[in-house]
């Protein structure tokens, strides 16, 4: 294969920029896939992704076009998927930067486009959805020529519904995206980008090729993970897997390990020849992802661990900023604490563990890390309230802080700045993108923005406001363990971290949803939040009534109030004995509050 000819490029963009959409043109104008099988989002293979409408994992796919072979790596726009995007970068040498004409630049428009400007990325400029009534045209043109310092000729109008401007992005990528600089002639070294699990064929990597080249049959060698192993088979994507004779340098494809340990293939490892693996020196791997969000994952029924270790195992391999280890919990059993990348991302682990593996679990109520220094000096990074110690041992608690970036137009300023003072963040700058459009730059607590930060965002900001935040460091903060009793027994699961000065607010939210979910039964359920041994917020769940009287008729009023006696007992009885089922819903509601 001829190295000039080929081209590797990504799409990058805000979420519902229509990057999917704009793929499915491009495969479609090269004739990559067939009239007939062509379908809405044909890169977004999963269900979960069609049904949401957004992307959650990258996806490669290869086209010919004028002599040319274009591999194309779709990638999502959520933040909390970012971790996608930089991987997809660091296999390319071009990125097309999308933007809709009808929302302009926003956060993670920027958030994308600097990590693409890390990696040192030709940046194709595209202006997207021009189709549409409310196209901004020419107001996202300065936008980006603000943004970017290029001069309005090079930025593509496009629409990837009706197929405008896809014969200029594909010769804009031809001419301007360099070729691969690798060496055809050296031992091999290629990048692992991705990897998933397949039933029949084992652990399958998504590979970039920097030097040389790799056959079927060829003994591999994974550097990090220390393992050889022969290679089954070799292919690229269009977009569905199309074996070939060999890989060559520059190329984007993947290979069969024939591994069947999950864990030997990671994400960031360097493959290369086992002839060979003393001469050559590892490919610079991936930044180490820092999980923002840490909670429980646990079966339902106990006997399900195994199922559940065996689908975080097979998750992890496909999710690479997933993080989990064993936990063990009184109430729940075994299970395992995620550390995750934002609730999103938590929601699309639980539904995935649901649907892919038919597995019910139980999630705990998210909290991030904490760093907790004791009297003795010693710090300790603590990921959930379970672990957290008694506050007699604690010198000091640091918590995570993050810095945001809000893109919104300037009439939603005044909004935006008094939703993030609630959530006790620090003002650092305000930038004009243009002049009614603004970037405002804050640092807030992790902690802050964990539940419903965006959708409160989204609401002063009339849908306008988008998001993106980056780990800044930990600071000193004073928070407390706040427990959940339901009929006198602590709920470990809804145990929770707050901040001091609102602990009573934060309990009557907590004990008023609970009230709401929680099942009714036959004796009377106090629901009570604790800091300690003090009680901070209380509520009752009444008794459900069971009318005892209804088979008398006449008589004598002593009877009916004999029978009201004798229920009445029975009631303080199950009371004494009585458990409460926590339903999942319960865990929802403390989570959504």
């Amino acid at each position: 294969m001829d190295q000039d000819k080929i081209r590797n490029f990504c799409i990058i963009a805000h979420i519902d920029h229509g990057k999917s959409t704009l793929a499915d043109r491009l495969l479609e104008s090269t004739n990559t896939i067939q009239k007939r099988e062509m379908r809405e989002q044909v890169l977004d293979m999963m269900d979960l992704e069609r049904e949401r409408g957004i992307t959650i994992k990258l996806q490669p796919a290869r086209m010919d076009y004028a002599g040319s072979i274009l591999n194309l790596i779709d990638t999502p726009g959520h933040v909390d998927f970012n971790y996608e995007v930089s991987r997809s970068l660091a296999a390319v040498e071009g990125a097309l930067l999308l933007v809709d004409a009808t929302q302009g630049i926003q956060a993670q428009t920027l958030g994308n486009l600097y990590l693409a400007m890390e990696q040192n990325l030709t940046i194709i400029p595209v202006i997207n959805k021009i189709d549409l009534a409310n196209a901004e045209i020419e107001k996202t043109k300065e936008e980006i020529i603000s943004l970017l310092g290029c001069k309005s000729e090079e930025i593509i109008l496009a629409s990837g519904k009706t197929g405008k401007g896809v014969e200029e992005v594909l010769e804009s990528v031809v001419k301007k995206v360099p070729s691969p600089n690798g060496e055809a002639d050296k031992p091999l070294r290629a990048l692992i980008f991705d990897s998933k699990y397949d039933d029949y064929k084992g652990v399958v990597a998504y590979v970039r090729v920097r030097d040389g080249e790799i056959k079927k049959g060829d003994k591999m060698f994974l550097m990090a993970g220390k393992v050889e192993s022969e290679v089954l088979e070799v292919g690229y994507f269009k977009p569905q897997f199309v074996p070939t004779d060999k890989l060559s340098t520059g190329e984007i494809g993947y290979i069969v390990t024939g591994l069947k340990e999950i864990e030997k293939c990671r994400v960031g490892d360097t493959v290369t020849a086992s002839t060979s693996r003393a001469e050559v020196s590892a490919l610079p791997g991936y930044k180490e992802v820092k999980p923002m969000v840490f909670a429980g994952v646990f079966c339902k029924e106990g006997n399900d661990f195994p199922k559940l270790r065996e689908a975080m195992l097979k998750l992890k391999l496909n999710d690479a900023s997933l993080t989990f280890e064993t936990e063990q919990s009184k109430a729940l059993g075994f299970g395992f604490r995620c550390g995750l990348l934002g609730l999103l991302h938590l929601e699309i682990l639980e539904e995935r563990i649901r649907r892919e593996y038919n597995l019910d679990v139980i999630i705990t109520v998210p909290s991030v890390a904490y760093k907790i220094t004791n009297r003795k000096g010693n710090a300790e990074i603590v990921k959930s309230p379970l672990e957290f110690p008694d506050p007699t041992f604690i010198e000091m608690v640091e918590e995570p802080w993050i810095k945001i970036d809000v893109v919104s137009p300037s009439q939603y300023l005044g909004g935006i700045m008094q939703l993030v003072q609630e959530k006790r963040g620090v003002y650092i700058n305000t930038e004009y993108l243009e002049a009614d459009r603004i970037i405002i730059h804050y640092e807030v607590p992790l902690s802050a923005i964990l539940v419903d930060f965006y959708d409160k965002l989204k609401s002063v900001t009339s849908g306008y406001g988008s998001l993106n935040y980056e780990f800044l460091g930990y600071k000193k903060t004073d928070v407390v363990k706040m427990d959940i009793l339901v009929a006198g027994e602590s709920v470990e699961a809804l145990s929770t971290i707050v901040y001091e000065d609102i602990v009573h607010d934060a309990g009557r939210r907590i004990v008023e949803a609970l009230k709401k979910v929680l099942p009714r039964q036959m004796f009377e359920v106090k629901i009570q939040a604790a800091i300690g041994g003090k009680i901070v917020a209380s509520e009752h769940l009444p008794a459900m009534k069971k009318d005892v009287t209804a088979k008398l008729y006449g008589g004598d009023v002593t009877r009916k109030r004999k029978l009201l006696e004798k229920q009445k007992k029975g009631k303080k009885k199950m009371k004494a004995l009585g458990k409460v089922d926590i339903p999942p819903e319960a865990f929802m509601a403390v989570l959504k509050k």
